[in-house]
């Protein structure tokens, strides 16, 4: 009787670890079958062991299952579960790809797996890049900030200040190793400059500014880029300084100051010339008063020789005294003209 009851509470026992056993794998097992149900009814089966695999490989079943579905739905059957998991477990985004093949596919978007999953692992956004192939949008350029302008100077010498907006669209085909926005922004505004340093004058550009984005857009700026330039418009122009009346009147400050500078060359040398003249009198003078102090010295000698006479020498005093007589003479008498003159004129 004991023995019976025992045995009765070991089957017990055994039924219950077998049911809870079977819970847990029941438990454990439920959503993979949900999901292999979901994708069931879906019409895209997917192997029970291979959705089970997937979480033993780390890569979120939910994810994939999703993205098949999907994909099989929209059309494009020939993505299969291997390729998701293959782009999951470089580091892809798979739903984002797939939905930006099910946008390209309805838009006539040719589009392929491989280069689709080659720009999403690039780093590029694949799905706004569709979008953006479909629905154009528009780059500020320089930028969005008001204050920002491209800075262009015609070649009368005046300064045009200018915003322009580009339309562009995806071009997928370059979208992996094509330049990016910044570039298309720094070509249009090196062509704007361009385009207005080539004009006449300022008012050409302000007269017809169409001409300038048609320029523009001739010189095929979106080549090598992940764009398609549709079109370029001036938002705002305006006219800014005269830098070429500055700039022609800095010129002549600096021609001014150049003058100044030789015309004070030219003055120094005329002082400096005039000094060297000055010098070259005082030194006639100093010669011309050696030589008549030697002239005591020769009279004597000719007294001491004989050659000269007591009366020859006051014969020669007189002379010089009738001489220096003459000359006061000479000189008062001008001075009186001089004088009778400056009377006249006053």
């Amino acid at each position: 009787m004991i023995g019976e009851t025992g045995l009765s509470i070991g089957i017990y026992v055994l039924i219950f670890v077998f049911a809870l056993i079977f819970l847990i794998f029941f438990f454990i097992i439920a959503k993979y079958v949900k999901l292999w149900f979901q994708a069931f009814v879906s019409g895209t089966p997917i192997n029970l062991f291979n959705i089970v695999g997937m979480s033993l490989r780390k890569i979120p079943p939910q994810i994939i299952v999703n993205a098949r579905i999907n994909s099989y739905k929209a059309g494009l059957k020939g993505i299969s579960v291997a390729d998701l998991e293959t782009h999951y477990l470089a580091g892809g985004r798979v739903l984002e790809v797939v939905r930006a093949m099910i946008a390209a596919d309805k838009a006539n978007i040719p589009l392929d797996w491989r280069q689709a999953t080659a720009i999403d692992l690039a780093g590029r956004d694949i799905l706004d890049a569709v979008r953006t192939s479909v629905n154009p949008k528009v780059i500020d350029c320089p930028t969005s900030d008001p204050s920002m302008y491209i800075t262009a100077v015609a070649k009368d010498g005046v300064q045009l200040l200018c915003r322009a907006r580009v339309t562009v669209r995806t071009n997928i085909k370059q979208l992996v190793g094509g330049a990016t926005e910044e570039t298309v922004i720094a070509r249009v505004g090196e062509g704007i400059v361009n385009a207005i340093g080539a004009s006449q004058t300022h008012a050409d550009v302000l007269e017809a500014p169409q001409l300038i984005t048609q320029l523009v857009l001739d010189k095929g700026l979106d080549a090598q880029t992940a764009f398609e330039i549709l079109s370029i418009d001036i938002a705002d122009i305006s006219v800014g300084e005269n830098i070429g009346a500055k700039l022609r009147a800095d010129r002549a400050e600096s021609d001014k100051r150049i003058a100044q500078a030789k015309a004070e060359e030219r003055r120094a040398m005329a002082v400096a010339a005039e000094q060297e003249n000055i010098a070259k009198v005082t030194n006639m003078r100093s010669l011309v008063v050696e030589a008549e102090a030697q002239i005591p010295k020769a009279i004597a000698a000719a007294f001491q020789s004989g050659n000269l006479g007591i009366l020859d020498y006051y014969r020669m005093k007189n002379i010089q005294s009738d001489t220096r007589m003459r000359n006061s003479l000479a000189g008062d008498e001008r001075d009186e003209e001089d004088g009778g003159q400056d009377d006249l004129k006053r």
